[in-house]
């Protein structure tokens, strides 16, 4: 029987993994503690997947755990050791406004959990495939020096650059603020890669744009489209902070993601990084997607500007996954934004939204 290790298993992305995998045979051992409901209170909680997966994936074995504590996470390499046939690292602390002021917390999670996990694959794993969750934060507020042209509900970059199909991963990590968050996941990240390439161990970097589906448990300092939808429904009103609200996320599926993952899986590579999101097929800013929650639902959203932007913010950002795809030619992607946001409405519908939450 097929094995993965799944890391915050109850997340959106580790959920997703979780029911993906399954499907193709797999056990699952879910490493989650709930680390989220700390960060963000109720809206955060992820009990509510976790019972979703021990109800749905017949072979779903979960571990209270943290990541920063290597000897418990040592506890499992060790029972199942080499027959883990994948790794997949989601658990994150993943706001880059609550790292600020849990700059040690943040750094132990995403950095020292991240190392601890490498380091086990190395002793009692080394030919599984390693597969990490990384972030465009790892890139900082470069993307904000691009040339922009400010439009009716959204920036846009000018049609000459390089970067108008996307940002790829000829973007510079130097010179730029990061926030906290985007400094913990950029060391994660590198680390990674350093496994790759220094000791040789099957390892990746996916670096989302905004990962989003029904999964997400979003709250206000995470989980952009989430919570924009959840907020939006529920309270008829949503804040935009910074831009204008014209900043530009893509947005890829959480299913779209996982099945990046599936792709790689079947053809590991060492040390490899990939831009992964959207793209000029799934984005939108955040006027667009309050302006289509309003055309669905028939309702009237009202609208807070806040002047000041978020630390590290990115007015406009669009993945080019020209690389990933080139490596991997049968991923195809599914999910438009409006697709998204269309199964997001339905999903936190209010007989829906006040059952579930």
């Amino acid at each position: 029987m097929s094995l993965a290790l799944i890391t915050g298993s109850c997340g959106l992305v580790g959920s997703e993994s979780a029911l993906f995998f399954s499907k193709k045979g797999f056990d699952v051992i879910g490493i989650d503690n709930n680390a989220r409901k700390f960060f963000f209170g109720n809206d955060g909680d992820i009990n509510w997947i976790k019972s979703k997966l021990k109800k749905e994936i017949k072979r779903y074995f979960h571990y209270n755990l943290d990541i920063r504590n290597y000897d418990s996470i040592k506890n499992i390499f060790k029972k199942y050791n080499k027959r883990i046939n994948v790794i997949i690292h989601c658990a994150a602390q993943p706001s880059h406004d609550w790292a600020k002021n849990k700059a040690f917390i943040d750094f132990e999670i995403n950095a020292k959990g991240t190392l601890n996990l490498l380091e086990l694959t190395k002793i009692y794993c080394p030919d599984t495939p390693f597969i990490f969750m990384s972030t465009n934060k790892v890139y900082g507020d470069n993307p904000n020096i691009l040339p922009l042209v400010e439009k009716k509900t959204r920036w846009e970059i000018k049609n000459y650059h390089k970067y108008k199909n996307g940002i790829d991963e000829s973007m510079s990590l130097d010179n730029c603020t990061h926030s906290f968050f985007g400094t913990s996941k950029a060391y994660a990240d590198l680390v990674v890669q350093e496994y790759g390439k220094n000791v040789g161990l099957k390892t990746s970097c996916f670096r989302a744009g905004c990962i989003t589906g029904p999964n997400h448990s979003g709250a206000k300092l995470h989980g952009f489209l989430s919570y924009l939808v959840k907020s939006s429904i529920k309270n008829k009103k949503y804040t935009l902070i910074g831009y204008k609200g014209k900043q530009v996320r893509d947005n890829i599926h959480s299913y779209d993601l996982v099945n990046c993952f599936w792709e790689y899986f079947k053809k590991p590579k060492n040390g490899e990084i990939y831009n992964t999101g959207g793209g000029r097929f799934s984005n939108c800013s955040i006027v667009e997607a309050l302006d289509i929650i309003e055309d669905v639902k028939k309702i009237k959203i009202k609208r807070t500007i806040l002047k000041q932007n978020r630390v590290g913010d990115h007015i406009w950002y669009i993945s080019n996954m020209r690389k990933f795809k080139k490596d991997y030619p049968k991923w195809k992607q599914k999910f438009s934004t409006k697709k998204i946001l269309l199964e997001l409405i339905e999903e936190f519908s209010p007989e829906k939204f006040y059952s579930t939450y």
